[in-house]
């Protein structure tokens, strides 16, 4: 099973709540463990429940590649000796950004090739999350708007953006991820796939009220048939 279309306790705004690489995936602790399962199923990485901040956000919280994890500052005590344990496990970096900006999942958008940053991310913002996630990263809108994490969903095999994003946009992204790039929409119209699904180069986790053409789409660029 390569698609999941499911809801968080009748949210299908799946992005919001997790996000995944090829070598994990990060999940809101309230996702019941049935749910879980299924995710890991579709996905084949191991899927981990936890909290930023004390939510369930952590899709707008967090955002990562297979060898490193991008965090905002607002973390608990016992936040970052959970994420210290993940690092040890997975054999990843973690980088607390100090950045004003806290909602790191929308505004980057990454994979084991590059990260497509938001201009409001300073330059040693930059050069910290290049760190981070072992790619090289560089700058971008999507739609003209700062949000790309909420804006597209990435994984080494494509990604997909915002419907209104620019030509010029989608190359670019292409570009910075290394992968085949084109816009898409989710959840009946949704134009901010992130915030509707997260993927990787196995399967994708897709809100429930997606459509056929939608799913078709996403399945396409991320080369999943």
């Amino acid at each position: 099973m390569k698609i999941l279309q499911t809801n968080f306790h009748g949210d299908h705004n799946l992005g919001l709540f997790g996000k995944s690489s090829d070598k994990f995936c990060l999940v809101g602790n309230f996702v019941q463990e049935k749910v879980k399962q299924k995710i890991e199923e579709a996905l084949k990485v191991k899927t981990v429940r936890t909290t930023v901040s004390n939510t369930d956000l952590v899709g707008v919280f967090c955002s990562f590649n297979s060898s490193g994890i991008l965090l905002p500052k607002i973390l608990t005590r016992t936040e970052t000796e959970n994420f210290n344990k993940l690092k040890k496990e997975f054999g990843v970096n973690i980088e607390v950004l100090k950045s004003k900006f806290t909602a790191v999942g929308n505004l980057v958008l990454c994979n084991d090739k590059g990260a497509v940053v938001s201009k409001l991310f300073s330059k040693t913002s930059k050069k910290r999350i290049e760190d981070c996630l072992g790619v090289e990263a560089d700058y971008c809108s999507v739609a003209g708007m700062d949000v790309v994490g909420s804006s597209g969903v990435a994984s080494n095999k494509g990604c997909v953006v915002h419907r209104d994003a620019s030509e010029g946009e989608v190359k670019k992204i292409g570009e910075i991820l290394k992968v085949q790039t084109d816009i898409g929409t989710a959840n009946f119209g949704s134009p901010f796939v992130g915030s509707c699904c997260f993927a990787n180069s196995s399967g994708v986790a897709i809100g429930e009220s997606s459509t056929g053409p939608e799913i078709n789409r996403i399945i396409e660029v991320l080369e999943l048939l």
